[in-house]
């Protein structure tokens, strides 16, 4: 089973991230957990361009392209020999990501960019894709204290620093998205408790396993 977080920053994505893994493999599942961007060896050093406030000369086509490519390397090293080999993966961060924020945010083509994250994902399409909803305002508070808390302001607050325009486009990108997929998207407000948040997403997670 695949499974993918996705939302605007500071959604608390890693949280339930750690309490679904150990919910699952309480349950006697074997996890892996990754990341985009950085999913891969590739990956990783794609992340040091994509996240660093020195990369803010970037233009629209061509962050396109290096998230598409640590994708395509992501799907064949991480992702698609997990599901192979019988494991739940799940993902903080996937295609949807792009389409919403290359797309919603920075006002690429959605229609161009699901085809072409098609070709970088080779038809593995995330089983649950859970969609942690906030208010922007509320969630960029929530990731800059993160950030300055961890000391990762350069090397990952590139998104961050976007104005707060860019943000609610994205946010309202990925409730368009979610409507337009609603048959592997589950949306969560996430503005709720960590706890309250955790016992929907294990109730769905139980329910799409039920069905596979």
């Amino acid at each position: 089973m695949f499974i993918t977080f996705e939302g605007i920053e500071g959604t608390g994505k890693t949280t339930q991230i750690k309490l679904i893994k150990a919910f699952l493999e309480g349950a006697g599942h074997t996890v892996d957990v990754t990341l985009e961007p950085g999913g891969s060896r590739i990956g990783k050093e794609l992340r040091k361009i994509l996240l660093n406030m020195d990369s803010t000369d970037l233009t629209g086509e061509s962050e396109l392209f290096l998230y598409l490519a640590d994708r395509a390397q992501h799907v064949s090293q991480t992702i698609r020999p997990a599901i192979e080999a019988g494991k739940v993966i799940i993902s903080d961060r996937f295609a949807d990501s792009t389409i919403v924020y290359q797309g919603y945010g920075r006002g690429l083509d959605p229609k161009l960019l699901r085809e072409l994250n098609d070709v970088a994902v080779s038809g593995c399409w995330p089983d649950l894709t859970i969609l942690l909803d906030i208010d922007p305002e509320m969630g960029l508070k929530r990731a800059m204290t993160r950030n300055l808390q961890e000391n990762k302001m350069q090397e990952e607050g590139r998104f961050e620093a976007e104005s707060l325009e860019f943000h609610n486009r994205v946010r309202e990108g990925y409730l368009t998205w979610a409507a337009l997929n609603h048959e592997r998207f589950f949306v969560v407000d996430a503005a709720q408790t960590p706890d309250e948040i955790f016992e929907q997403i294990k109730a769905k997670t139980v329910e799409v396993l039920k069905n596979r």
